[in-house]
């Protein structure tokens, strides 16, 4: 158990499932998206530009989660974020205007395409960054 006003690093425990989930998510974002802006940008340039933004944000929030101090969490904490802001925000316009998006992005439909995944995995980091804050 953490002295008060101790951090607990965030890649133990728990934190190392987490991390493992988004790298994982970090490589398979990324990659999707330099395959699709590659071979087929013009079919759907919002859709695959959100797709690279969303691999992206995967790598960082990777390497926040996995990094140690107080620059690693901060950027943990904006990638996060940033993320959950992008799943609710993309999640909702491919609901209520689809035909904005002719192809999937990861976040699509509150990302259905990967399990929901997600729209679950950023709030499983802020709670694991809650959980691991300063104490007392």
């Amino acid at each position: 158990m953490p002295e008060p006003g101790e951090v607990r690093a965030t890649a133990t425990g728990p934190g190392r499932i987490l991390i493992a989930v988004y790298g994982v998510f970090a490589v398979a974002a990324t990659a999707r998206a330099g395959v699709q802006i590659a071979e087929r940008f013009a079919e759907a340039p919002l859709a695959y530009t959100l797709s690279g933004l969303a691999g992206i944000v995967y790598v960082l929030a990777t390497i926040g989660l996995a990094g140690t101090g107080p620059g690693f969490r901060r950027l943990a904490w904006a990638a996060v974020l940033f993320e959950l802001t992008g799943v609710l925000v993309v999640g909702a316009f491919t609901l209520l205007v689809p035909g904005d998006f002719p192809q999937d992005t990861v976040w699509s439909w509150f990302g259905v395409g990967y399990g929901f995944i997600p729209l679950v995995l950023p709030f499983a980091g802020i709670w694991w960054l809650r959980r691991t804050a300063r104490s007392g």
